[in-house]
């Protein structure tokens, strides 16, 4: 799984029958800026994937990546991946600003792309992979790690769709995190390339949001991003907060910094509190603090009372497998192509938004 007090490498498996037979959908790895790729390739490895090659221009990550998948072949070059016909899939974890064109390359050569949030780093790429994604036919979709690979997360989307709480009527989402400055690659640290944090952890919160009020779209009340503590690292924002209101009336808020404390047992504590018409939830996804971590729970009171549900190792992650069978089947059941690009297009509006500064 990785270490629970760093949210870089924190990589969840899960043990789960496979949805495919071994050999039948392969995979490859490419660009291992950020450690996420690990946890991408869990998920789909545990769903019966097969991960055939890796490639990175920097050896010392591909050495590391290959400790990890021992049975991974290394390719000399990108080209060496893009041009295997048995390849089916290529997921990546570049450095957020590079993602878009990777991407492109990856669909135009006939392969299905899965990248590490944010996916987008400017609505320019996002409106050019739109035109790529019509031509080819591809799927580029995104790994918002903390809905899709997240025990109490995912169930609550289950209970939600089932009537639990009823109509769901606010989302609030608090996504504390861990800098752990000094373990962080330069690029972290640099605006032009990880995009602000609304459009890096903003990302995650919004496609909850998005997927627990089943809303298509969303309109922008208040957006607000800031460096307030670090100024050795100008280029970094420490601190962001938003507010929006869904294409059905819901409502949402989130905040997202890189203030969790070192003493905390995880890399952060996040939260999600969701009110219905019939109910309400509370996820505490990564730690139940002053008690157990890690930890994966969910809190529910409706007409049949009040109960807390131990979340953790209970889901089997099931987005990974659904996500397969839409790539071999091209179908969308894991999540809707413009479900994807929806919760990243609103980030990067509300950071536009945070960083405009009127003359």
């Amino acid at each position: 799984m990785g270490s629970i007090k760093d949210g870089a490498n924190y990589a969840p498996s899960s043990k789960v029958a496979p949805v495919i037979g071994r050999g039948e959908f392969q995979y490859a790895a490419a660009f291992l800026d950020h450690g996420h790729i690990v946890g991408q390739c869990n998920g789909l490895r545990d769903a019966g994937a097969t991960l055939k090659w890796v490639y990175d221009p920097d050896p010392e990550r591909v050495a590391r990546f290959c400790l990890k998948f021992p049975l991974v072949q290394v390719a000399k070059s990108f080209d060496e991946i893009l041009q295997d016909p048995l390849v089916q899939l290529v997921t990546s974890a570049a450095v957020p600003n590079q993602r878009a064109a990777i991407g492109c390359q990856v669909m135009k050569s006939g392969k299905h792309y899965f990248t590490d949030k944010s996916p987008f780093t400017s609505l320019r790429q996002l409106e050019e992979v739109r035109k790529v994604i019509l031509a080819t036919g591809r799927k580029y979709m995104v790994y918002y790690a903390e809905r899709l690979h997240n025990d109490a997360a995912w169930i609550a989307g289950d209970l939600i769709g089932e009537g639990a709480i009823g109509k769901v009527l606010q989302v609030v989402n608090l996504a504390p995190h861990r800098l752990a400055q000094e373990t962080r690659p330069s690029w972290f640290m640099n605006k032009s390339c990880y995009g602000g944090i609304l459009t890096d952890i903003g990302s995650h919160q919004v496609e909850q949001f998005l997927s627990y009020a089943n809303c298509s779209d969303a309109t922008i009340n208040f957006a607000r991003a800031e460096n307030i503590y670090h100024q050795d690292s100008p280029g970094l924002q420490d601190f962001g907060e938003l507010s929006m209101i869904g294409s059905n009336g819901a409502s949402f808020y989130t905040r997202v910094d890189w203030f969790s404390p070192e003493g905390l047992r995880t890399w952060g504590d996040g939260r999600t509190f969701v009110l219905g018409t019939n109910g309400t939830i509370e996820i505490r996804k990564y730690i139940d603090i002053a008690r157990e971590a890690p930890a994966s729970k969910l809190f529910i009171a409706n007409a049949d009372g009040e109960q807390e549900i131990d979340c953790l190792g209970r889901s089997g992650f099931p987005f990974f497998g659904k996500f397969i069978l839409d790539c071999v089947n091209g179908t969308e059941l894991a999540m809707t192509q413009a479900h994807a690009l929806k919760a990243a297009e609103l980030s990067m509006r509300a950071q536009d938004l945070a960083d405009y500064k009127p003359k």
